[in-house]
């Protein structure tokens, strides 16, 4: 029988911690330990999730590890480039919150550290990573049921929350702007629609319309993208209201040549409560798609990569451009170079 995978988890400072290690351990992973400086806001509901995965009080603990293959990292997005660099360097993988970094000088030290430790560095871009419907679009894609990608429209609202909001959600510099952020989402799912490597950032705006006594705060942004003969639209806010039944109506429009595909992922508005709506619509078919057995093959394939030293969940150059041009995106918005 394989030795399974064992990982530990440095920073819970964002709840999508929850998710990267529970999916970690549903792929057979074993968690065996976590850090984390202070006391930040999902401690609490970390612990009832996993009450029997010790925690230490130095991180230098579980780097040093020999027996800990990987490192889930979902510190203060700041602070994600040099704990995954440091990780590389002791010969872990990583796989860390988006976004995976929050300038480009970080990005060229994490390449740096991947190039020379042959480790990899993996950035979990949950809304096409943990979402069903984004899996069974990518099938029907990869099987031309809509021809040709052409464009594709993807949107990302969440919710302010406000009240539990830590101090760095607040900072510019400590949690890296809206389109590095959430942005890079929807730049890492058009790159894998499309099918390209690159992109030219046509567009990128950022602003604060609803959030003055929060000035570092971008509450609102948009990018125009195009790589070839596909193009993209993104848009982000913080603007979920309170009556709806989840944290965001996160929407994605595939258009092909022969058809589009929508994705209504967390919730079909006032009809539905539930996730995972996808329409498709061709030549031929004009329907509601089932996607309760798509699965979510990510984490299955990175730790087949783990093992393997293989590139199957995601191709590396495409991780690094992602963040590129999320960081670049953010960058254009606010007007330097």
């Amino acid at each position: 029988m394989t030795k399974p995978l064992k990982f530990a988890a440095i920073g819970i400072d964002h709840r999508h911690i929850f998710g990267m290690s529970e999916s970690m351990i549903e792929v057979g992973a074993e968690f065996v330990g976590w850090w984390t400086a202070g006391s930040p806001p999902p401690l609490d509901g970390f612990i009832k999730r996993f009450p029997d995965v010790p925690r230490v009080t130095d991180v230098e603990t579980l780097l040093v590890d020999p027996s800990i293959d990987l490192i889930l990292i979902s510190c203060v997005p700041a602070d994600r480039a040099a704990f995954a660099v440091r990780a590389m360097q002791a010969r872990k993988d990583v796989m860390t919150d988006k976004p995976g970094c929050t300038t480009l000088d970080q990005l060229e030290a994490i390449k740096t550290a991947q190039k020379a430790t042959g480790r990899i560095w993996s950035v979990n871009f949950s809304e096409r990573f943990e979402v069903a419907s984004m899996t069974r679009a990518a099938e029907l894609v990869a099987a031309g049921a809509i021809g040709k990608v052409i464009q594709t429209t993807g949107l990302g609202p969440h919710r302010l929350n406000a009240a539990t909001r830590p101090d760095w959600f607040w900072e510019r510099d400590r949690y890296g702007g809206i389109l590095c952020d959430i942005g890079s989402h929807q730049i890492d799912q058009f790159l894998f629609l499309t099918g390209q490597t690159d992109a030219e950032i046509k567009r990128a705006y950022t602003a604060n319309y609803a959030n003055p006594d929060h000035p570092e705060l971008e509450d609102y942004g948009e990018i125009v993208l195009q790589a070839g003969d596909a193009h993209g639209f993104i848009r982000v806010d913080w603007y979920t209201p309170d009556a709806l039944p989840t944290w965001g109506d996160g929407r994605l429009t595939i258009l092909g040549t022969e058809g589009y595909i929508e994705l209504r992922k967390y919730v079909d508005v006032a009809r539905d409560e539930t996730g995972d709506h996808l329409y498709l619509v061709n030549g031929d078919r004009c329907e509601k798609i089932d996607c309760c057995d798509a699965g979510r093959p990510y984490f299955a394939r990175l730790s087949d990569d783990i093992r393997n030293r293989t590139d199957t969940a995601v191709p590396q150059a495409h991780t690094f451009k992602a963040m590129e041009l999320a960081i670049k995106a953010q960058m254009l918005a606010e007007g330097t170079k």
